[in-house]
């Protein structure tokens, strides 16, 4: 009599061990489709192990199939509501769910020891004053009364990665245990390390930190559960001095973003390429809140201002780049043009540039600000300019239109004025005739407001605090990450290739979808 219970408990024995590796071929089956293998586990892990790493196959002999499987699974399974304790898996309350962060802990060369050695990041002047703060500077005195309260620093535009480092210390979903993160971030201060070595030396000196750090990662557990897709970095500087192609000593910059595990990587900076793994977030400029009632104080104060010039240009002609500049003509036009338009010449002895109470001065006084190409195609200035209530006149869509897609509104007609360059170039159009009589009061009213809308999000609060109710630069840049690594792990679920569109060059049209037509762009891509 006891034969059929004995069969019974032997079966569901079987069933029971079985389950595991029914769920492991389940995955792996399903998996497969991303390059059509179905003839044997090990190989389908391993051609899904190629679609999520560019550089060296996940499954190669060494790593078992349980181990790929528990990476992939892992990282599906990081948006499952957890207590930050851990030990409640179906707790639900946690408003961290999906948004914890995990911060790489780099060896000091990668950061501290570039910071500590602060006399030598820019060639030309002592960077050592500008670190203080918390990367912010020192703070402005404020003794003409142009700017309020004490939240104005003199900011250097290349200390965004240690504004973002430190902000991103006090980031409310920081998580120390990487199997719970739905991010990584790698607090690397890349643009400050290129900064040390763009002139005067050699190209494995300049490569030297993007192989270290590239080479570190790749050890890392939390590197192999998705090969780095979920990674993600910033730079102070813009992204075309991290694209060196050649090895010849006198060509520009560093090949970090050229390094195949840099394919895997997302990058924010203050200028992207057209690179779709590449988003540009803004500069950092001279405000810096530490409370919501100061950055509504301010909006308000740049609603009341009276602006006495129409429009103004701060800046300096470019005569190294011979025609190839709009400056000079824009700087010809503004002289011109005699009470409309004040020129804030930044080649003047008296570095008013490098001043923040002069330059947002100028900018509080004026209508429009003309935000030409210099250098690359952004400007800090369009970003001390919008603080400051003066609606932007851009030249080139790179300029902003197809850089920061997370901050700006899609209809850039609702917050700036676009002029092409070329027609300025050959003497066809006349900036202050088009400010004066083809933008309408009313339409000046509604970009004001656009724009002076915007400021919260295009400033970085104080790191040691948080603004309560309003979301800042920091705060859009970490939830687009966010939700660019939710899109691989939708793509992964659905059995594809994370690899497709995740980094792709010669992407400006898709950075440019939505923001008018195509046929409009494509004369300057």
């Amino acid at each position: 009599m006891e034969k059929p219970t004995v069969c019974r408990t032997q079966l569901w024995f079987v069933v029971f061990t079985s389950f595991p590796l029914f769920v492991v071929l389940f995955y792996a089956l399903d998996f497969s489709t991303l390059n059509g293998q179905t003839h044997g586990v090990s190989l389908v892990l391993g051609s899904f192990a190629s679609a999520l790493n560019v550089h060296k196959p996940v499954y190669n002999g060494t790593t078992g199939i349980s181990e790929v499987a528990r990476n992939v699974s892992g990282f599906l399974d990081t948006t499952v509501p957890k207590s930050p304790d851990g030990l409640n898996p179906n707790h639900i309350d946690d408003p961290c769910t999906g948004r914890y962060v995990y911060v790489h802990d780099l060896p000091s060369r990668f950061n501290r020891d570039i910071l500590s050695d602060c006399k030598s990041l820019v060639e030309w002047y002592d960077m050592c004053p500008y670190v203080k703060n918390m990367g912010l500077g020192p703070q402005v005195k404020n003794h003409g009364k142009v700017l309020m309260g004490k939240s104005w620093f003199s900011t250097n535009q290349f200390l965004l990665e240690v504004i973002f480092h430190n902000r991103m210390k006090s980031y409310e979903c920081l998580t120390e245990d990487s199997s719970m993160a739905s991010a990584i971030f790698v607090p690397v201060y890349a643009g400050l390390d290129i900064g040390r070595y763009l002139w005067n030396y050699s190209t494995s000196v300049r490569d030297s930190l993007a192989l270290d750090l590239v080479e570190w990662l790749r050890e890392k557990p939390e590197w192999k559960r998705v090969w780095g897709r979920d990674h993600f970095f910033v730079a102070g500087r813009i992204s075309w001095d991290f694209h060196r192609l050649s090895n010849k000593e006198f060509d520009w910059g560093s090949k970090l973003m050229t390094l195949p595990e840099s394919m895997n990587l997302t990058m924010l900076s203050i200028e992207a390429t057209s690179w779709s793994n590449e988003f540009a977030i803004p500069y950092p400029a001279y405000f810096h809140p530490s409370t919501e009632a100061q950055v509504l104080q301010w909006q308000k104060r740049m609603r009341r201002r009276k602006r006495r010039y129409l429009f103004s240009f701060a800046g300096a002609p470019r005569p190294n780049m011979g025609k190839s500049s709009v400056r000079a003509e824009i700087i010809r036009q503004c002289l011109a043009s005699g009470s409309h338009c004040k020129l804030l010449d930044c080649n003047s002895s008296e570095r008013k540039c490098e001043n923040p109470e002069e330059v947002i001065k100028v900018f509080q006084d004026s209508i429009f600000c003309l935000q030409p190409p210099g250098d690359s195609y952004t400007r800090r200035s369009t970003f001390d300019s919008i603080l400051a209530g003066c609606i932007p006149v851009f030249f080139h869509p790179a300029s902003a239109y197809a850089q920061y897609t997370w901050y700006f509104p899609k209809n850039y007609t609702a917050y700036s004025v676009f002029m092409t360059e070329k027609s300025i170039k050959q003497g066809n159009l006349s900036i202050s005739r088009t400010l004066q009589h083809r933008v309408s009061k009313r339409e000046v009213s509604a970009m004001r407001e656009e724009i002076i809308s915007l400021i919260p999000k295009l400033l970085y609060a104080n790191p040691k605090s948080k603004l309560d109710n309003l979301e800042d630069a920091f705060d859009i840049a970490v939830n687009g990450v966010l939700k660019r690594v939710e899109e691989v792990r939708r793509v992964i679920k659905e059995g594809r290739d994370p690899s497709v569109g995740f980094a792709e060059e010669n992407s400006w049209k898709l950075k440019l979808s939505g923001i008018g037509s195509e046929q409009e762009w494509d004369q300057f891509f």
